[in-house]
């Protein structure tokens, strides 16, 4: 299991679990999502989604993630991720230091997507889905370059935030958002 979008400024985090079989004939081309190119990375999601015995995701959007704090919504999503998978697994690999809250054992793996192969595809799922997810509400919520960025908080991103002011797809709690919110007296274009 592994998630995608946890340190944005904008848009769901997504968790995603993946059971592959015994041995899969590319294991080798699996690593961390963010070091994978876009057009490798959707490559590999197919070949995932045809090889994997099961495979889910979980999301947690901003509202949920203001609300609990991001750690706990990322959780939540892999908790939603592993209750959708069609198999149980016996044992949950996570890439990080912190484990969901399951009935199944899980075991922390700190950079476990460079390591595992389960934990790789995991992240390429995640990564694939919530860049598509960023780029429909690009269209949207138009102006703020979901797009381009997917809802990090690069310069062009925390300027259009500037000049539009947060959309009811950013992260309330998070930093510049909360801010610029606060200066708007919670103004939100859309609503």
């Amino acid at each position: 299991m592994d998630e995608a979008g946890r340190g944005c400024l904008a848009g769901p985090v997504v968790a995603a679990a993946v059971i592959l079989p015994g041995e899969t004939v590319f294991e080798s081309q699996f690593r961390d999502s963010k070091r994978l190119s876009p057009a490798v990375r959707q490559e590999l999601e197919k070949r995932i989604k045809d090889v994997a015995l099961s495979w889910s995701l979980g999301l947690a959007w901003p509202e949920e993630i203001d609300r609990i704090n991001i750690l706990q919504a990322t959780l939540r999503a892999m908790c939603r991720a592993v209750g959708k998978l069609r198999l149980q697994p016996k044992l949950v690999l996570v890439d990080g230091n912190q484990p969901p809250s399951l009935s199944i054992p899980c075991q922390c793996l700190p950079g476990g997507d460079d390591q595992v192969p389960a934990i790789s595809a995991a992240s390429i799922l995640a990564k694939v889905f919530r860049d598509r997810l960023m780029q429909h509400l690009d269209r949207r919520y138009p102006g703020y370059g979901f797009q381009g960025h997917k809802g990090y908080g690069t310069k062009d991103h925390v300027r259009q935030l500037q000049i539009l002011g947060p959309c009811p797809m950013h992260r309330r709690s998070f930093g510049p958002v909360r801010q610029l919110f606060q200066e708007r007296q919670g103004w939100l274009p859309g609503i």
